[in-house]
């Protein structure tokens, strides 16, 4: 009779163990649910509708009649597209480098013993934090050729004025220099926590070996940093190819559409002259090229 008995609570039991083990999981699920609905409402759908309008020859409000692929090939043929891609990859091989490279020197240099370390790091990133927008109104204020500060410093050093974002051969360079002041804080934080985190003792024995400063950084600093610098490529490649709240603030592609890029000549289409299908067609090719290079980045780091 006893063995019966157990055979019987197994049963019973066995349905009550999986009910304690499901619970924890729809206790999880009820709170993941809300946010994957946020997520899929904000970016798969509005995803998944920009592509069937890339499709279409229309504005945001009617949709217009659908023309499968060829907005993907006035893209092949559009001039205006090919000088506004030149500004974007002139901007990008300027940035993208630049902006590592300060990173790595103010990190090596914020990674120091010095009394008020923790102030200098916070100047040095604030810049990061504050909106493209703001940023890009105190450059009007900054560059302004007739009344702005840096035209004010040269012309007391006895140098001529600049024209800045008002000329065509140096907006986007002024751009550029906007931009690693406003960005250079995150490669800078991002390479002060790798460089905390690599073993004292590596350091150590190199230097015990007979290794000078820039032997050590190059054969034992660097190569521990590789997975921080693949990463800020790739992060700051992105923030290049999308630039366009720096641009929409100062020149509005002006002057002579010499800061034209990408994503402001795709809001341009969209939202100026309402070709809201070819403007999701560059944004979709756009895409692609974004994550082909990233890709390309990572596989390269990773060898």
């Amino acid at each position: 009779m006893t063995a019966p008995a157990m055979s019987g609570t197994a049963r019973v039991s066995a349905p009550s163990s999986r009910r304690s083990r499901l619970v924890p999981h729809l206790t999880g699920w009820g709170f993941v649910f809300p946010a994957t609905l946020v997520i899929v409402g904000l970016s798969l759908f509005p995803a998944v509708w920009a592509l069937l309008l890339s499709l279409r020859d229309g504005d945001l409000l009617t949709g217009g009649d659908f023309v499968g692929l060829a907005n993907y090939g006035d893209i092949l043929g559009d001039a205006e597209l090919a000088a506004a891609a030149g500004h974007t990859l002139l901007y990008t091989v300027l940035f993208v480098p630049g902006s590592v490279a300060l990173g790595l020197a103010l990190a090596l240099a914020l990674n120091l013993k010095i009394r008020l370390i923790g102030f200098y790091r916070t100047c040095f990133f604030v810049p990061y934090v504050v909106s493209a927008a703001a940023t890009g109104i105190l450059s009007n204020f900054v560059f302004d050729p007739d009344f702005g500060i840096v035209n004010a410093g040269l012309k007391a050093l006895g140098l001529p004025a600049m024209g800045f974002l008002q000329d065509p051969d140096q907006a986007m360079l002024t751009l550029v220099a906007i931009s690693l002041w406003g960005g250079v804080g995150m490669p800078a934080v991002v390479y002060l926590a790798a460089l905390q985190d690599i073993p004292r003792m590596l350091i150590e024995a190199a230097r015990v070996d007979g290794g000078a400063g820039r032997h050590v950084l190059r054969h034992v600093v660097l190569p521990q940093l590789r997975p921080a610098t693949v990463f800020l490529l790739i992060w700051q490649t992105i923030t290049a190819l999308q630039l366009f709240d720096l641009v929409y603030t100062t020149t509005k592609g002006q002057p002579l559409d010499s800061t034209t890029t990408i994503v402001f000549y795709l809001y341009r289409q969209a939202f100026q002259l309402f070709h809201s299908g070819y403007g999701t067609a560059i944004a979709y090719v756009l895409f692609i090229v974004t994550l082909a290079v990233s890709g390309a980045v990572l596989w390269r780091g990773a060898k």
